[in-house]
């Protein structure tokens, strides 16, 4: 029992170790200029890089379930009801065809 407890306290520590690093480390990011710029757009590619690898190793029934979520990406300028789409989209094709 003891080396469980030990367990979970270590682990506790690392956790509040790795939020406390983040806390200080995004207190020393820059606000402005060429770095904060590229920062702001990085979770943005991340994101179309994962979805541009799913679209590029999946079928048609991918391709039509992006393609839904990049028009109403455009129409509507909304992350939510982007993902929504296509989730929604994705879904139905497989469900019906």
């Amino acid at each position: 029992m003891t080396e469980t407890w030990a367990l979970i306290f270590a682990l506790a520590a690392a956790t509040f170790a790795i939020r406390l690093s983040g806390y200080m480390l995004g207190r020393r990011l820059p606000d402005h200029g060429p770095w904060a710029r590229g920062l702001q757009a990085l979770p943005g590619c991340l994101i179309l890089s994962l979805v541009t690898y799913l679209l590029m190793q999946g079928g048609p029934q991918e391709w039509v379930a992006g393609a839904v979520a990049l028009a109403v990406a455009l129409a509507t300028r909304s992350l939510p009801l982007t993902m929504a789409a296509g989730i929604a989209a994705i879904c139905l094709i497989r469900a019906f065809l």
